[in-house]
Protein backbone atom coordinates (compact mmCIF):
# COMPACT_ATOMS: atom_id res chain seq x y z
CA UNK A 1 0.00 0.00 0.00
CA UNK A 2 2.77 2.18 0.73
CA UNK A 3 4.09 1.58 -2.61
CA UNK A 4 1.00 2.66 -4.06
CA UNK A 5 0.23 5.95 -2.51
CA UNK A 6 4.29 7.23 -2.81
CA UNK A 7 3.40 8.96 -6.47
CA UNK A 8 0.51 10.55 -4.83
CA UNK A 9 2.33 11.92 -1.86
CA UNK A 10 5.46 13.11 -3.91
CA UNK A 11 3.12 14.69 -5.72
CA UNK A 12 1.18 16.46 -3.12
CA UNK A 13 4.71 17.48 -1.53
CA UNK A 14 5.65 18.59 -5.32
CA UNK A 15 2.75 20.83 -6.00
CA UNK A 16 3.30 22.55 -2.33
CA UNK A 17 6.48 23.35 -2.91
CA UNK A 18 5.70 24.48 -6.45
CA UNK A 19 2.57 26.39 -5.40
CA UNK A 20 4.36 28.45 -2.34
CA UNK A 21 7.22 29.19 -4.63
CA UNK A 22 4.79 30.77 -7.52
CA UNK A 23 3.15 32.47 -4.92
CA UNK A 24 6.06 34.48 -3.41
CA UNK A 25 7.45 34.75 -6.86
CA UNK A 26 4.44 36.39 -8.49
CA UNK A 27 3.81 38.78 -5.17
CA UNK A 28 7.49 39.70 -5.52
CA UNK A 29 7.68 40.03 -9.08
CA UNK A 30 4.11 42.40 -9.20
CA UNK A 31 5.73 44.74 -6.24
CA UNK A 32 8.44 44.85 -8.10
CA UNK A 33 7.22 46.07 -11.28
CA UNK A 34 4.98 48.56 -9.37
CA UNK A 35 7.96 50.14 -7.37
CA UNK A 36 9.94 50.10 -10.66
CA UNK A 37 7.21 51.77 -12.48
CA UNK A 38 6.36 54.03 -10.32
CA UNK A 39 9.50 55.41 -9.23
CA UNK A 40 10.10 55.87 -13.24
CA UNK A 41 7.27 57.90 -13.90
CA UNK A 42 8.60 60.18 -10.52
CA UNK A 43 11.82 60.50 -11.74
CA UNK A 44 10.81 61.55 -15.10
CA UNK A 45 7.78 64.36 -13.67
CA UNK A 46 10.54 65.92 -11.29
CA UNK A 47 13.06 65.93 -14.66
CA UNK A 48 10.50 67.35 -16.66
CA UNK A 49 9.20 70.02 -13.95
CA UNK A 50 12.88 71.41 -13.87
CA UNK A 51 14.18 70.60 -17.49
CA UNK A 52 12.60 73.67 -18.98
CA UNK A 53 13.88 75.81 -16.51
CA UNK A 54 17.51 74.87 -17.18
CA UNK A 55 16.90 74.84 -20.69
CA UNK A 56 16.05 78.93 -20.23
CA UNK A 57 19.57 79.13 -18.38
CA UNK A 58 21.64 77.15 -21.08
CA UNK A 59 20.01 79.80 -23.18
CA UNK A 60 20.67 82.75 -21.08
CA UNK A 61 24.51 81.56 -21.00
CA UNK A 62 25.02 80.73 -24.50
CA UNK A 63 23.59 84.24 -25.40
CA UNK A 64 25.88 86.40 -22.82
CA UNK A 65 28.49 84.36 -24.51
CA UNK A 66 27.62 85.37 -28.16
CA UNK A 67 26.93 88.49 -27.20
CA UNK A 68 30.83 89.00 -25.60
CA UNK A 69 32.23 87.35 -28.69
CA UNK A 70 30.59 89.96 -31.36
CA UNK A 71 32.08 92.78 -28.64
CA UNK A 72 35.29 90.93 -28.89
CA UNK A 73 35.67 91.07 -32.86
CA UNK A 74 34.08 94.26 -33.21
CA UNK A 75 36.45 96.20 -30.85
CA UNK A 76 39.38 93.86 -32.05
CA UNK A 77 38.56 92.21 -34.88
CA UNK A 78 40.36 89.16 -33.70
CA UNK A 79 39.57 85.96 -36.07
CA UNK A 80 39.05 83.91 -32.65
CA UNK A 81 36.33 85.93 -31.43
CA UNK A 82 34.39 85.75 -34.44
CA UNK A 83 34.54 82.13 -34.93
CA UNK A 84 33.63 81.62 -31.20
CA UNK A 85 30.79 84.33 -32.34
CA UNK A 86 29.54 81.97 -35.42
CA UNK A 87 29.65 78.62 -33.12
CA UNK A 88 27.74 80.35 -30.13
CA UNK A 89 25.41 82.04 -32.94
CA UNK A 90 24.52 77.85 -34.03
CA UNK A 91 24.28 76.90 -30.49
CA UNK A 92 21.51 79.61 -29.99
CA UNK A 93 19.94 79.05 -33.03
CA UNK A 94 19.59 75.56 -32.33
CA UNK A 95 18.84 76.24 -28.45
CA UNK A 96 15.58 79.08 -29.76
CA UNK A 97 14.46 76.41 -32.09
CA UNK A 98 12.91 74.22 -29.58
CA UNK A 99 10.92 76.98 -28.22
CA UNK A 100 6.96 78.06 -29.26
CA UNK A 101 6.82 79.31 -32.59
CA UNK A 102 3.27 79.55 -32.80
CA UNK A 103 0.54 82.14 -31.34
CA UNK A 104 -1.35 80.57 -28.37
CA UNK A 105 -3.43 81.91 -25.27
CA UNK A 106 -0.63 81.05 -22.98
CA UNK A 107 1.46 83.79 -21.19
CA UNK A 108 4.50 81.11 -20.97
CA UNK A 109 4.80 80.32 -24.59
CA UNK A 110 4.03 83.96 -26.27
CA UNK A 111 6.86 84.52 -23.75
CA UNK A 112 8.80 81.68 -25.74
CA UNK A 113 7.42 83.13 -28.91
CA UNK A 114 8.66 86.65 -28.72
CA UNK A 115 11.78 85.49 -27.29
CA UNK A 116 12.67 83.49 -30.76
CA UNK A 117 11.82 86.08 -32.92
CA UNK A 118 13.84 88.38 -30.82
CA UNK A 119 17.07 86.28 -31.33
CA UNK A 120 16.67 85.96 -34.76
CA UNK A 121 16.72 89.62 -35.09
CA UNK A 122 19.48 89.74 -33.06
CA UNK A 123 21.53 87.63 -34.89
CA UNK A 124 20.62 88.65 -38.21
CA UNK A 125 21.61 92.53 -36.26
CA UNK A 126 24.99 91.24 -35.77
CA UNK A 127 25.44 89.81 -38.68
CA UNK A 128 25.25 93.03 -40.39
CA UNK A 129 27.58 94.42 -37.80
CA UNK A 130 30.05 92.58 -38.34
CA UNK A 131 29.92 92.47 -42.42
CA UNK A 132 30.06 96.15 -41.56
CA UNK A 133 33.07 95.66 -39.37
CA UNK A 134 34.78 93.61 -42.55
CA UNK A 135 34.29 96.42 -44.73
CA UNK A 136 34.91 98.77 -42.13
CA UNK A 137 31.87 100.87 -42.43
CA UNK A 138 32.37 102.06 -38.66
CA UNK A 139 29.39 104.16 -38.99
CA UNK A 140 27.17 101.37 -40.38
CA UNK A 141 28.40 98.76 -37.61
CA UNK A 142 27.97 100.81 -34.83
CA UNK A 143 24.70 101.08 -35.12
CA UNK A 144 23.57 97.64 -36.15
CA UNK A 145 25.81 97.26 -32.79
CA UNK A 146 23.59 99.35 -30.51
CA UNK A 147 20.57 97.57 -32.00
CA UNK A 148 22.03 94.14 -31.37
CA UNK A 149 23.45 95.61 -27.78
CA UNK A 150 19.52 96.27 -27.55
CA UNK A 151 17.61 93.68 -28.62
CA UNK A 152 20.46 91.46 -26.27
CA UNK A 153 18.65 93.85 -23.24
CA UNK A 154 15.59 93.04 -24.47
CA UNK A 155 15.94 89.33 -24.64
CA UNK A 156 17.61 88.89 -21.30
CA UNK A 157 14.39 90.52 -19.51
CA UNK A 158 12.43 88.18 -21.80
CA UNK A 159 13.92 85.34 -20.87
CA UNK A 160 13.92 86.12 -16.41
CA UNK A 161 10.62 86.67 -17.03
CA UNK A 162 10.28 83.62 -18.78
CA UNK A 163 12.51 81.74 -15.95
CA UNK A 164 10.74 83.24 -13.26
CA UNK A 165 7.49 82.10 -14.67
CA UNK A 166 8.28 78.61 -15.54
CA UNK A 167 9.98 78.09 -12.27
CA UNK A 168 6.90 79.66 -9.94
CA UNK A 169 5.08 77.08 -12.12
CA UNK A 170 7.73 74.12 -11.68
CA UNK A 171 7.76 74.69 -7.77
CA UNK A 172 3.93 73.99 -7.80
CA UNK A 173 4.37 71.14 -9.41
CA UNK A 174 7.83 69.83 -7.41
CA UNK A 175 4.98 70.25 -4.52
CA UNK A 176 2.19 67.97 -5.93
CA UNK A 177 4.78 65.43 -6.96
CA UNK A 178 6.36 65.51 -3.47
CA UNK A 179 3.18 64.73 -2.11
CA UNK A 180 2.44 61.97 -4.53
CA UNK A 181 6.13 60.51 -3.83
CA UNK A 182 5.00 60.79 -0.16
CA UNK A 183 1.90 58.47 -0.82
CA UNK A 184 3.79 56.34 -2.96
CA UNK A 185 6.76 55.61 -0.48
CA UNK A 186 3.75 54.66 2.52
CA UNK A 187 1.93 52.72 -0.08
CA UNK A 188 5.69 50.77 -0.88
CA UNK A 189 6.69 50.02 2.34
CA UNK A 190 2.67 48.39 3.20
CA UNK A 191 2.73 46.36 0.23
CA UNK A 192 7.21 44.94 1.05
CA UNK A 193 5.85 44.63 4.97
CA UNK A 194 2.62 42.31 3.22
CA UNK A 195 4.83 40.72 0.56
CA UNK A 196 7.55 39.64 3.54
CA UNK A 197 4.60 38.47 5.93
CA UNK A 198 3.49 36.28 3.77
CA UNK A 199 6.60 35.03 2.18
CA UNK A 200 7.16 34.48 5.74
CA UNK A 201 4.10 32.50 6.86
CA UNK A 202 4.70 30.38 3.51
CA UNK A 203 8.42 29.85 4.92
CA UNK A 204 6.86 28.55 8.13
CA UNK A 205 4.71 25.93 6.80
CA UNK A 206 7.20 24.37 4.19
CA UNK A 207 9.75 24.26 7.48
CA UNK A 208 7.21 22.25 9.52
CA UNK A 209 6.52 20.14 6.37
CA UNK A 210 10.31 19.02 6.03
CA UNK A 211 11.01 16.13 8.35
CA UNK A 212 13.99 15.76 10.94
CA UNK A 213 16.45 13.52 8.62
CA UNK A 214 16.30 16.08 6.16
CA UNK A 215 18.72 18.41 8.68
CA UNK A 216 21.30 16.07 8.35
CA UNK A 217 21.42 15.92 4.38
CA UNK A 218 21.28 20.07 4.64
CA UNK A 219 24.17 19.93 6.85
CA UNK A 220 26.08 17.60 4.38
CA UNK A 221 24.94 19.54 1.47
CA UNK A 222 26.31 22.75 3.25
CA UNK A 223 29.89 21.30 3.12
CA UNK A 224 29.32 19.90 -0.71
CA UNK A 225 28.90 23.87 -0.96
CA UNK A 226 31.76 25.14 0.65
CA UNK A 227 33.79 22.33 -1.91
CA UNK A 228 34.38 19.44 0.74
CA UNK A 229 33.72 16.42 -1.32
CA UNK A 230 34.69 13.95 1.07
CA UNK A 231 31.55 14.01 3.02
CA UNK A 232 30.12 10.51 2.76
CA UNK A 233 25.91 9.98 2.57
CA UNK A 234 24.70 6.71 3.28
CA UNK A 235 22.19 4.80 0.77
CA UNK A 236 18.75 5.26 2.39
CA UNK A 237 16.37 2.51 2.76
CA UNK A 238 13.17 4.86 2.95
CA UNK A 239 10.54 4.84 0.45
CA UNK A 240 9.09 8.15 0.67
CA UNK A 241 9.98 11.63 0.17
CA UNK A 242 12.98 12.03 2.20
CA UNK A 243 14.47 8.83 0.93
CA UNK A 244 14.30 9.50 -2.47
CA UNK A 245 16.06 12.64 -2.06
CA UNK A 246 18.81 11.24 0.21
CA UNK A 247 19.56 8.47 -2.74
CA UNK A 248 19.41 11.23 -5.33
CA UNK A 249 21.55 13.15 -3.16
CA UNK A 250 23.92 10.62 -3.05
CA UNK A 251 24.23 9.69 -6.62
CA UNK A 252 24.68 13.34 -7.61
CA UNK A 253 27.59 13.48 -4.74
CA UNK A 254 29.50 10.68 -6.72
CA UNK A 255 28.27 12.14 -9.96
CA UNK A 256 30.15 15.52 -9.24
CA UNK A 257 33.28 13.76 -8.03
CA UNK A 258 33.38 11.78 -11.08
CA UNK A 259 33.19 14.98 -12.97
CA UNK A 260 35.23 17.20 -11.50
CA UNK A 261 38.31 14.37 -11.72
CA UNK A 262 37.37 14.32 -15.52
CA UNK A 263 37.26 18.11 -15.48
CA UNK A 264 40.72 18.57 -13.97
CA UNK A 265 42.15 16.30 -16.59
CA UNK A 266 40.46 17.75 -19.60
CA UNK A 267 41.35 21.47 -17.56
CA UNK A 268 44.60 20.71 -17.75
CA UNK A 269 44.80 19.47 -21.09
CA UNK A 270 43.27 22.24 -22.43
CA UNK A 271 45.77 24.78 -20.78
CA UNK A 272 48.99 22.66 -21.83
CA UNK A 273 47.25 23.17 -25.21
CA UNK A 274 46.49 26.98 -24.97
CA UNK A 275 49.64 27.53 -23.88
CA UNK A 276 51.10 25.91 -26.73
CA UNK A 277 49.10 28.09 -28.74
CA UNK A 278 49.61 31.26 -27.46
CA UNK A 279 53.46 30.42 -28.07
CA UNK A 280 52.33 29.65 -31.65
CA UNK A 281 50.64 32.90 -31.90
CA UNK A 282 53.46 34.86 -30.09
CA UNK A 283 56.08 33.40 -32.66
CA UNK A 284 53.79 33.74 -36.03
CA UNK A 285 53.07 37.52 -34.87
CA UNK A 286 57.10 37.75 -34.10
CA UNK A 287 57.98 36.06 -37.72
CA UNK A 288 55.49 38.51 -39.55
CA UNK A 289 56.85 41.13 -38.01
CA UNK A 290 60.65 40.06 -38.95
CA UNK A 291 59.46 39.10 -42.29
CA UNK A 292 58.10 42.91 -43.32
CA UNK A 293 60.72 44.17 -41.87
CA UNK A 294 63.37 42.17 -44.00
CA UNK A 295 61.72 43.65 -46.67
CA UNK A 296 63.28 46.56 -46.91
CA UNK A 297 65.30 47.43 -50.31
CA UNK A 298 69.36 46.90 -49.05
CA UNK A 299 70.49 47.61 -52.42
CA UNK A 300 70.28 51.88 -51.09
CA UNK A 301 72.87 50.78 -48.59
CA UNK A 302 75.81 50.13 -51.43
CA UNK A 303 75.15 52.85 -53.31
CA UNK A 304 75.54 55.28 -50.39
CA UNK A 305 78.45 53.46 -49.12
CA UNK A 306 80.14 54.22 -52.96
CA UNK A 307 79.60 57.57 -52.28
CA UNK A 308 80.61 58.47 -49.34
CA UNK A 309 83.99 56.41 -50.73
CA UNK A 310 83.94 58.76 -53.88
CA UNK A 311 83.26 61.79 -51.71
CA UNK A 312 86.08 61.18 -49.36
CA UNK A 313 88.82 60.27 -52.49
CA UNK A 314 87.42 63.69 -54.01
CA UNK A 315 87.68 66.11 -51.20
CA UNK A 316 89.20 66.78 -47.16
CA UNK A 317 87.71 64.72 -44.43
CA UNK A 318 85.10 67.66 -42.88
CA UNK A 319 82.10 66.52 -45.18
CA UNK A 320 83.41 63.27 -44.98
CA UNK A 321 83.25 63.37 -41.09
CA UNK A 322 79.42 64.52 -41.49
CA UNK A 323 78.49 62.18 -43.85
CA UNK A 324 79.50 59.28 -42.46
CA UNK A 325 78.13 60.43 -39.55
CA UNK A 326 75.02 60.77 -41.15
CA UNK A 327 75.52 57.22 -42.69
CA UNK A 328 76.21 55.97 -39.14
CA UNK A 329 73.24 56.74 -37.51
CA UNK A 330 71.07 56.19 -39.95
CA UNK A 331 72.21 52.73 -40.12
CA UNK A 332 72.73 52.64 -36.47
CA UNK A 333 68.55 53.55 -36.54
CA UNK A 334 68.02 50.98 -39.14
CA UNK A 335 69.59 47.66 -37.06
CA UNK A 336 68.38 48.93 -33.63
CA UNK A 337 64.98 49.47 -34.87
CA UNK A 338 64.39 46.12 -36.64
CA UNK A 339 61.20 44.40 -35.18
CA UNK A 340 60.91 47.04 -32.62
CA UNK A 341 58.81 50.62 -32.52
CA UNK A 342 60.18 54.19 -32.25
CA UNK A 343 59.37 57.60 -31.58
CA UNK A 344 58.10 59.91 -33.83
CA UNK A 345 61.29 61.95 -33.75
CA UNK A 346 63.48 59.04 -34.10
CA UNK A 347 61.31 58.24 -37.25
CA UNK A 348 62.11 62.21 -38.40
CA UNK A 349 65.47 62.25 -38.11
CA UNK A 350 65.80 58.67 -39.71
CA UNK A 351 64.45 60.59 -42.92
CA UNK A 352 66.41 64.20 -42.63
CA UNK A 353 69.69 61.45 -42.44
CA UNK A 354 68.44 59.71 -45.72
CA UNK A 355 67.73 63.16 -47.04
CA UNK A 356 70.76 64.31 -46.27
CA UNK A 357 72.65 61.02 -47.16
CA UNK A 358 70.54 61.37 -51.13
CA UNK A 359 71.82 65.20 -51.43
CA UNK A 360 75.33 63.77 -50.60
CA UNK A 361 74.33 61.12 -53.39
CA UNK A 362 72.75 63.15 -56.32
CA UNK A 363 75.35 66.63 -55.51
CA UNK A 364 72.20 68.08 -53.32
CA UNK A 365 69.52 67.78 -56.41
CA UNK A 366 66.63 67.11 -53.86
CA UNK A 367 64.44 69.43 -52.67
CA UNK A 368 62.85 68.67 -48.85
CA UNK A 369 60.19 70.23 -46.97
CA UNK A 370 59.21 69.62 -43.53
CA UNK A 371 56.37 71.29 -41.43
CA UNK A 372 55.53 69.49 -38.13
CA UNK A 373 52.52 70.91 -35.95
CA UNK A 374 54.27 72.51 -32.90
CA UNK A 375 51.92 71.31 -30.81
CA UNK A 376 52.97 67.50 -31.39
CA UNK A 377 55.07 65.83 -28.67
CA UNK A 378 56.62 64.00 -31.38
CA UNK A 379 59.06 62.27 -28.30
CA UNK A 380 55.97 60.60 -26.59
CA UNK A 381 54.12 59.23 -30.02
CA UNK A 382 54.89 55.58 -30.86
CA UNK A 383 54.88 53.98 -33.93
CA UNK A 384 56.38 50.75 -36.26
CA UNK A 385 60.14 51.91 -37.20
CA UNK A 386 61.28 51.92 -40.33
CA UNK A 387 57.54 53.45 -41.84
CA UNK A 388 58.70 56.96 -43.00
CA UNK A 389 61.95 56.49 -44.71
CA UNK A 390 60.56 54.07 -47.25
CA UNK A 391 57.73 56.17 -48.56
CA UNK A 392 60.43 58.76 -48.90
CA UNK A 393 62.46 56.33 -50.73
CA UNK A 394 59.32 55.77 -52.92
CA UNK A 395 58.85 59.50 -53.69
CA UNK A 396 62.40 60.10 -54.49
CA UNK A 397 62.94 56.86 -56.72
CA UNK A 398 59.04 56.91 -58.50
CA UNK A 399 58.13 61.26 -57.64
CA UNK A 400 60.62 62.83 -58.70
CA UNK A 401 63.72 60.78 -59.94
CA UNK A 402 63.33 61.94 -63.43
CA UNK A 403 63.01 65.50 -63.01
CA UNK A 404 64.86 66.38 -59.46
CA UNK A 405 65.90 70.20 -59.88
CA UNK A 406 61.89 71.09 -59.79
CA UNK A 407 61.10 68.22 -57.75
CA UNK A 408 59.70 68.99 -54.27
CA UNK A 409 59.13 66.38 -51.28
CA UNK A 410 57.05 67.52 -48.32
CA UNK A 411 56.70 65.75 -44.93
CA UNK A 412 53.66 67.00 -42.92
CA UNK A 413 52.65 66.08 -39.58
CA UNK A 414 49.28 67.50 -37.87
CA UNK A 415 46.40 66.14 -35.26
CA UNK A 416 43.56 65.15 -36.58
CA UNK A 417 40.29 64.48 -34.90
CA UNK A 418 38.10 61.31 -34.69
CA UNK A 419 35.37 62.41 -37.49
CA UNK A 420 38.19 63.48 -39.95
CA UNK A 421 39.80 60.42 -40.92
CA UNK A 422 38.47 56.90 -41.93
CA UNK A 423 39.97 55.05 -38.56
CA UNK A 424 37.45 56.98 -36.36
CA UNK A 425 40.25 57.83 -33.78
CA UNK A 426 42.21 60.75 -32.40
CA UNK A 427 45.20 60.53 -34.39
CA UNK A 428 48.50 62.35 -35.89
CA UNK A 429 48.44 62.11 -39.64
CA UNK A 430 51.93 62.27 -41.31
CA UNK A 431 52.27 63.07 -45.20
CA UNK A 432 54.83 62.91 -48.01
CA UNK A 433 54.02 64.56 -50.91
CA UNK A 434 55.49 65.00 -54.60
CA UNK A 435 54.70 67.35 -57.58
CA UNK A 436 56.55 64.38 -59.30
CA UNK A 437 55.20 61.99 -62.26
CA UNK A 438 52.12 60.89 -60.10
CA UNK A 439 50.15 57.54 -60.20
CA UNK A 440 47.44 56.00 -61.96
CA UNK A 441 44.58 54.81 -60.36
CA UNK A 442 45.54 51.26 -61.08
CA UNK A 443 48.85 51.83 -59.64
CA UNK A 444 47.20 53.26 -56.75
CA UNK A 445 45.10 49.96 -56.32
CA UNK A 446 47.48 47.53 -57.16
CA UNK A 447 49.74 48.85 -54.26
CA UNK A 448 46.76 49.17 -51.58
CA UNK A 449 45.69 45.63 -52.65
CA UNK A 450 49.51 44.77 -51.07
CA UNK A 451 51.07 42.12 -53.92
CA UNK A 452 52.52 38.98 -52.09
CA UNK A 453 56.63 39.43 -51.49
CA UNK A 454 56.15 35.98 -53.21
CA UNK A 455 55.84 37.29 -56.91
CA UNK A 456 58.69 40.20 -56.41
CA UNK A 457 61.49 37.45 -55.27
CA UNK A 458 60.18 35.28 -57.93
CA UNK A 459 61.15 38.37 -60.78
CA UNK A 460 64.31 39.13 -58.65
CA UNK A 461 65.76 35.77 -59.21
CA UNK A 462 65.19 35.64 -62.96
CA UNK A 463 66.76 39.24 -63.02
CA UNK A 464 69.64 38.99 -60.66
CA UNK A 465 72.06 41.44 -62.30
CA UNK A 466 69.38 43.50 -62.57
CA UNK A 467 70.16 47.65 -61.88
CA UNK A 468 69.40 49.27 -58.98
CA UNK A 469 66.77 51.09 -60.85
CA UNK A 470 64.46 48.07 -61.72
CA UNK A 471 64.94 46.40 -58.32
CA UNK A 472 63.67 49.45 -57.02
CA UNK A 473 60.95 49.41 -59.50
CA UNK A 474 60.26 46.06 -58.42
CA UNK A 475 60.43 46.59 -54.42
CA UNK A 476 58.15 49.76 -54.63
CA UNK A 477 54.76 47.41 -54.02
CA UNK A 478 56.46 45.61 -51.42
CA UNK A 479 58.15 47.78 -49.22
CA UNK A 480 54.60 50.01 -49.23
CA UNK A 481 52.90 46.74 -48.43
CA UNK A 482 55.26 46.39 -45.54
CA UNK A 483 54.61 49.74 -44.45
CA UNK A 484 50.85 49.11 -44.56
CA UNK A 485 51.13 45.70 -43.08
CA UNK A 486 53.31 46.53 -40.26
CA UNK A 487 50.91 49.21 -39.43
CA UNK A 488 48.08 47.89 -39.13
CA UNK A 489 49.69 44.55 -37.03
CA UNK A 490 51.20 47.65 -34.67
CA UNK A 491 48.01 49.35 -33.74
CA UNK A 492 45.23 46.18 -34.19
CA UNK A 493 43.15 48.92 -36.66
CA UNK A 494 42.84 49.29 -40.76
CA UNK A 495 42.16 52.60 -42.87
CA UNK A 496 45.62 53.62 -41.39
CA UNK A 497 47.64 54.02 -44.72
CA UNK A 498 46.01 56.39 -47.77
CA UNK A 499 47.48 57.26 -51.40
CA UNK A 500 46.00 59.79 -53.52
CA UNK A 501 47.23 61.39 -56.70
CA UNK A 502 45.06 63.39 -59.58
CA UNK A 503 47.15 61.27 -62.27
CA UNK A 504 50.26 61.15 -64.18
CA UNK A 505 52.26 64.25 -63.87
CA UNK A 506 50.22 65.56 -60.79
CA UNK A 507 52.09 64.47 -57.77
CA UNK A 508 51.28 62.42 -55.41
CA UNK A 509 50.46 62.22 -51.61
CA UNK A 510 50.88 59.54 -48.88
CA UNK A 511 49.59 59.93 -45.79
CA UNK A 512 49.42 57.62 -42.34
CA UNK A 513 47.88 57.61 -39.63
CA UNK A 514 49.16 56.98 -35.82
CA UNK A 515 46.22 56.36 -33.22
CA UNK A 516 47.32 58.42 -29.85
CA UNK A 517 45.90 55.18 -28.25
CA UNK A 518 46.91 51.58 -28.68
CA UNK A 519 44.62 48.75 -28.14
CA UNK A 520 46.79 45.75 -28.47
CA UNK A 521 49.34 47.01 -24.64
CA UNK A 522 50.60 42.82 -24.72
CA UNK A 523 52.23 44.03 -28.66
CA UNK A 524 53.78 47.43 -27.21
CA UNK A 525 55.37 45.59 -24.71
CA UNK A 526 56.43 42.70 -26.74
CA UNK A 527 58.23 45.48 -29.05
CA UNK A 528 59.64 47.39 -25.92
CA UNK A 529 61.37 43.63 -25.31
CA UNK A 530 62.67 43.56 -28.73
CA UNK A 531 64.12 46.71 -28.80
CA UNK A 532 66.20 46.40 -25.17
CA UNK A 533 67.31 43.41 -26.12
CA UNK A 534 68.86 44.50 -29.87
CA UNK A 535 70.19 47.99 -27.78
CA UNK A 536 72.28 45.29 -25.79
CA UNK A 537 73.49 43.53 -29.41
CA UNK A 538 74.25 46.75 -30.31
CA UNK A 539 75.95 47.40 -27.30
CA UNK A 540 78.13 44.22 -27.14
CA UNK A 541 78.83 45.22 -31.40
Amino acid sequence: MNRSRRPRILKSVQSRITAVLTVVLLMVLIVNIFIFRESRVMVQRINDVFASNATIIQLSDTLETAQSSLYGYLSTKSSASLEDFYRYEQELRARTDTLNDRVVDNDILMLEKNIRVMTDSYLNTSENAIQARRGRDVEEYKKDYAQASALFGYINSYIYILNSSRFRQNSENYQELLEVIETLEQTCMILIFAVSALALFFASLLVRAMISPLGALARAAYRVADGDFSVEVAVSQREDEVGVVTNAFHRMLNSIRAYISSQRSSMEKEAQMKENELAMEAHLKEAQLKFLQAQINPHFLFNSLNAGAQLAMMEGADRTEVFLSRMADFFRYNVKKTGGDASLREELDSVDNYIYILNVRFSGDIHYEKEVDGEIDIDSIRMPSMILQPIVENAVQHGIHDDQESGVITLSAEFVEPDENEAGLSCVRVTVSDNGTGMTGDQIRAIMQRPEAAKDTAAAEQDPGGSDESRDSNSTGVALANVISRLELYYGKENLFSIWSDGPMCGTEVSVLLPLEREDTAAEQGDDTAEILLTEDEEEL
